[in-house]
C-alpha cells in the first residue's frame, strides 16, 4: 500500500548529517519529494543524491544558515519557486516542515562559558526555529500539513554544563506550544520531538572535535540512533489530518534523565 506521504513535499533543515540526514533518507523511502537545507554545500548535495537513489521523486539541496534572516528568507523564496508547480490555489504545497538545524556548543558551567557559544546556540536552536516558522508557515499545506520541531530532553530537565542549551531547547518547546495555539483552526499540525542521548555528530560538535570526550558520552550504554529519530518523524508526519502528535519525549532504555544513565562495565 502506498505511503500516506508518497509524493508530498517534505522540507528538512540541518539535513547534511545526524537526525536531518537520517530523516531525509527515511522520507525518501516513503516516496516523498524533498527540500533539504544545511550550511555545508557538498554534504547536503551528497545526501540529496543518496535520497534520489532511495526513491525520492525529487530531492533538492540548498545552502541555508537558519541563524541568518536573509539566508532563511532566500531559502523560502527558492522553496516557493520549486513547489509552485504543484501548489494548490492557496499557494501552500509543503506537507511537512522539520526544523532540525541546531546543536550544542561547549559544556562549560556558566562562569566559564563563552559568548560565542551562547550566541551560536541562541541563533540556531531558538531564533532559527522562529525564522523558519515565520518564513514557511504560508507555504505549509492547510489543512493536513505539519511542522515538527526537534527539541531535547534538555528543554525539560536542566543539567550542569548545559545552561544555555537547556534554555534554548526549553524555548523551542514553548515556541512549539505557542505556534500550535496560533495555528489552531488552520488544520496545520505543530509538534515537537525531544530526544535523549542519541549518537550522531552532536557530542563531537559540542566538544569542539574532541573524539574521546564525545565517545565517553555514550560509553557503556546503548544510545538512540539517527534512524530511531527518523522513524518517529515519519510516524508523526504520516498521521491522518485530524491527528496531531503534539509532544514526544524519546529516550534510550538506558536513560531516565540527563544525569541518570545506566552504564555497563
Amino acid at each position: 500500500m502506498a505511503s500516506r506521504l508518497s509524493g508530498k513535499w517534505v522540507l528538512i533543515t540541518g539535513a547534511s548529517s545526524g537526525f536531518g540526514a537520517a530523516a531525509a533518507r527515511a522520507f525518501a523511502a516513503e516516496g516523498c519529494r524533498l527540500l533539504l537545507g544545511a550550511r555545508r554545500a557538498q554534504r547536503i548535495e551528497a545526501v540529496a543524491a543518496e535520497c534520489r537513489k532511495l526513491g525520492a521523486p525529487e530531492a533538492l539541496a540548498h545552502v541555508v544558515d537558519v541563524g541568518n534572516t536573509a539566508s532563511v528568507n532566500a531559502f523560502a523564496e527558492w522553496s516557493k519557486s520549486i513547489v509552485s508547480a504543484s501548489a494548490a490555489e492557496s499557494g501552500r504545497a509543503i506537507q511537512t516542515l522539520i526544523n532540525n538545524a541546531g546543536g550544542a556548543h561547549g559544556a562549560e558551567q556558566v562562569t566559564q562559558a563563552r559568548d560565542e557559544d551562547w550566541e551560536a546556540m541562541v541563533q540556531s536552536n531558538l531564533l532559527g526555529v522562529l525564522r523558519m516558522c515565520r518564513a514557511f508557515v504560508p507555504l505549509i499545506q492547510a489543512p493536513g500539513g505539519s511542522i515538527i520541531n526537534i527539541g531535547s530532553i534538555a528543554g525539560r530537565i536542566a543539567y550542569e554544563g548545559g545552561a544555555a542549551y537547556c534554555a534554548v531547547k526549553a524555548g523551542e518547546l514553548q515556541i512549539t506550544r505557542a505556534l500550535r495555539m496560533e495555528l489552531l483552526g488552520t488544520g496545520i499540525r505543530v509538534g515537537t520531538l525531544d530526544p535523549g542521548l542519541a549518537e550522531t555528530e552532536f557530542a563531537l560538535v559540542r566538544f569542539k572535535g574532541d573524539g574521546d570526550k564525545a565517545k565517553n558520552v555514550y560509553k557503556g550504554m546503548t544510545p538512540l540512533s539517527g534512524e530511531d529519530i527518523a522513524e518517529t518523524l515519519v510516524f508523526m508526519a504520516s498521521r491522518p489530518p485530524h491527528v496531531c502528535i503534539d509532544e514526544v519525549l524519546i529516550l534510550p532504555t538506558d536513560q531516565a534523565t540527563p544525569g541518570k544513565v545506566f552504564r555497563r562495565n
